[in-house]
């Protein structure tokens, strides 16, 4: 029935079948002064016309944008086939698989999903897909204190922003302490975490590369917290991944990351996907499901969800997370991704994001104005002293249809004149030299100096 239908005599015979005078009624617990008190200006259009303004609105979009943002959300080339494969009706779903069983295309995407997820962490557990990166690290918080019995837990200033503050969130209703590590010179102060963790220490979080771009020292984290009996959460960029040895090769016992590179578009910044991986000890505690596969009565094989650790499917009170889900068809369109480049297509986009990223900051480093702003190890993401604040220079080579990077000093006082610049591999050389030119004129015209 459409509510446009409906004449004076049907909505007054549905108040009174509800036992009340008016619709304005049923807002009378809402604070008058939070009510709309005009009428909406709505537009009544054809279908025709509706698309043809959006449309128009679309235009105001810019549009061909040489994409150097980074920071957790990165502008990876994905491959046609990807799309075709995803929108099959067996894979097409965007939530989580409900009558599980029957959703044997599901099942077996999820139980691809996390043997990649193993392979690339070195783990020998994933779950089922989380939300994102971000939730996905509070849960592992969440996951820690619950194996250690402990309330403490310990964060690197160098984990991004965006992930602190959801998990800031998450945690706000639990009784935790949420200790925070300044970073020293771009990375995690090893000096400061060996003072802060102790015996009532459940877990220290970082990331590998960090926020900056910057390689940490896993192995001497990984001591520091494993001698006072606490777990190691390393956040990981999967991407650079290919290059590095595995968070299991350097000691981690969780691991989390975005899997938004692989195979997921930037749609302004979500939706996006979170993978979680833990050793084989700590399986039980995970947040989420895992599918696995097995045989039926017949020997036919077939997937089946094994460990479902969420509310819905056990005794609420027994549950490791009231929060966490699958994003199913990111999830899939992950595996999709991964799948398509193998292994071999996997670390060449690796190498080719880190090569471009090296080319690009000896060229920019040599400019006038601009130098490293910490002088460390980096994989395809690196941040640069500037001469002037950094979102002023963001905001002049957008003009040029440039995106130059982000802006540290949205989130770190003091650091307003560091642009974090990331690289992919779809970076030609052309739009590398395009940002080069772009800065070197800024440099020259005087802008830099009158800004």
């Amino acid at each position: 029935m459409s509510y446009i239908s409906h004449t004076d005599e049907d909505r007054k015979k549905m108040l009174d079948k509800i036992g009340v005078n008016s619709i304005e009624d049923l807002f009378a617990p809402i604070p008058s002064e939070l009510r709309l008190q005009n009428k909406l200006n709505i537009k009544v259009l054809s279908e025709m016309e509706l698309l043809s303004e959006i449309e128009e609105i679309s235009h105001q979009n810019k549009e061909g944008l040489a994409c150097f943002a980074g920071g957790g959300v990165y502008d990876h080339f994905i491959p046609s086939a990807l799309e075709s494969v995803l929108s099959r009706p067996e894979f097409m779903t965007a939530y989580t698989p409900y009558q599980a069983e029957v959703a044997q295309g599901t099942l077996q995407v999820i139980y691809e999903f996390q043997t990649h997820i193993c392979r690339i962490t070195g783990l020998e557990a994933a779950n089922a897909s989380m939300y994102d990166g971000a939730s996905a690290s509070a849960e592992a918080l969440i996951m820690a204190m619950s194996v250690t019995k402990r309330k403490k837990v310990v964060i690197s200033e160098t984990v991004s922003p965006m992930w602190r503050d959801v998990m800031k969130t998450y945690l706000s209703g639990r009784d935790v302490e949420l200790v925070f590590v300044p970073l020293k010179n771009g990375k995690t102060d090893l000096a400061q975490v060996a003072d802060l963790v102790d015996e009532n220490s459940a877990a220290l979080l970082i990331s590998q590369p960090n926020f900056f771009g910057f390689l940490e020292d896993v192995e001497e984290a990984v001591k520091l917290i494993h001698k006072v009996g606490g777990k190691l959460i390393v956040g990981i960029d999967p991407v650079a991944q290919a290059l590095l040895k595995t968070p299991a090769e350097l000691g981690a016992d969780i691991v989390v990351g975005e899997g938004q590179p692989f195979g997921v578009p930037i749609s302004f910044g979500g939706p996006l996907v979170g993978f979680f991986a833990v050793k084989k000890e700590l399986i039980r505690y995970m947040p989420g499901r895992i599918a696995s596969r097995t045989k039926d009565v017949d020997g036919k094989e077939g997937f089946v969800l094994t460990l479902q650790t969420r509310e819905q499917h056990i005794r609420r009170e027994k549950a490791t997370s009231n929060i966490c889900t699958n994003q199913a068809l990111c999830a899939t369109a992950v595996t999709i991704y991964l799948s398509l480049l193998g292994k071999q297509g996997f670390k060449q986009v690796a190498l080719l994001s880190t090569e471009k990223a090296h080319e690009a900051y000896n060229k920019i480093i040599e400019l006038d104005g601009f130098d490293a702003y910490y002088n460390q190890p980096f994989v395809r993401e690196f941040a640069i002293k500037t001469p002037i604040p950094a979102k002023q220079i963001i905001a002049e080579l957008a003009k040029n249809n440039i995106l130059a990077g982000i802006d540290a000093g949205r989130w770190f006082d003091g650091l307003d004149d560091c642009l974090i610049i990331a690289f992919t591999e779809k970076r030609t050389l052309q739009e590398i030299n395009r940002l080069t030119e772009s800065l070197k004129e800024l440099s020259k015209s005087g802008i830099l100096s009158s800004l």
